[in-house]
Parts: structure tokens; C-alpha cells; sequence
């Protein structure tokens, strides 16, 4: 099963990343391969998490496909879980983590393991999926630097 995991640094807090991860509505507008994203339930649970369904759809060139996720926002600890539920894959797992490592930086954690149910939409679909994964972080991190300004740096 392939399987992706990286960890960056950047200029800005856990909590404005943890927001800029959490709202996934507006993926469409800069994640890789995502032409839409429509949030079909939201519930509060008590123990303070959020929990989404939502359909994503990714395209690329001719291939386009729908999957359903249960996305939980675990505010308090900084942590956003993605679990399959419906689509093309037998196995999808995807799970955020936000580090504060000092005033206005952190330590963004990505993991993502998944697998197509068919050997033909692997084969058409897996290397892409594989080079769109890895500009994930780089796409998220372009993002907070539009929405909540570019780090200033340090005079010398």
C-alpha cells in the first residue's frame, strides 16, 4: 500500500494551520488533483472534535473520481484525522498534526496511506497520486502565506 509522510516547518502558528487544514470547503481553490469538495454532514460531538462527511473529487487529465471521508477536527490537540468511507479506494488514511514550536511556527506533521480497489486505476492513477502527495505540504504552506501574509524576516 503506498504510503506518504512528511513534516515541515513553517512561519506560521499551529492554530492558523490547524484552521487553514480544517476548512475544506476552500481545497478546490489550491490542493493538487482537487476539483471539488462539498461537506455533506457536520456534527459536534462531546468530547469537543468536529466531524465532517465529505465527498472529494479529484481529477486528472481524462480521470476523474469521488471519494467520501469522515474528516474529525480534534482542536484541542491539534490533530485532524481523515478516514474512508465510499470511492475508488479499498484503503485511504490521512491524518494531520499541527506542533506550536514558538511564536508564529510550527511543525505541520502529513501522513497518507491508500490503496484503489482497482489494478487498473492504480496503474492509471498511483505515480500521479505520488507526485500530487508530495507537493501537498508546498501547496498548504503557499496558502497560509496568501491568507495570513508571508513570514518578515529577521533584519541583518
Amino acid at each position: 500500500m503506498p504510503k506518504f509522510s512528511s513534516k515541515r516547518r513553517v512561519d506560521h502558528s499551529a492554530s492558523q494551520m490547524f484552521d487553514l487544514v480544517a476548512d475544506v470547503e476552500r481545497y478546490p481553490e489550491f490542493v493538487p488533483l482537487c476539483s471539488a469538495l462539498k461537506v455533506r454532514q457536520r456534527m459536534a460531538k462531546p468530547d469537543g472534535t468536529e466531524v465532517l462527511v465529505a465527498d472529494m473529487t479529484v481529477s486528472f487529465k481524462l480521470v476523474k473520481e469521488s471519494f467520501t471521508s469522515r474528516v474529525t477536527l480534534d482542536r484541542t490537540n491539534l490533530k485532524i484525522l481523515v478516514e474512508y468511507l465510499q470511492g475508488p479506494f479499498s484503503n485511504l488514511e490521512n491524518r494531520w498534526t499541527f506542533e506550536p514550536k514558538g511564536e508564529g511556527v510550527c511543525d505541520v506533521g502529513f501522513f497518507l496511506s491508500y490503496e484503489f480497489k482497482s489494478r487498473m486505476l492504480a496503474m492509471l492513477m498511483g505515480s500521479m497520486f505520488d507526485a500530487a502527495f508530495a507537493r501537498f505540504s508546498t501547496a498548504f504552506e503557499k496558502r497560509a502565506d496568501a491568507i495570513y501574509g508571508r513570514p518578515k524576516l529577521a533584519p541583518t
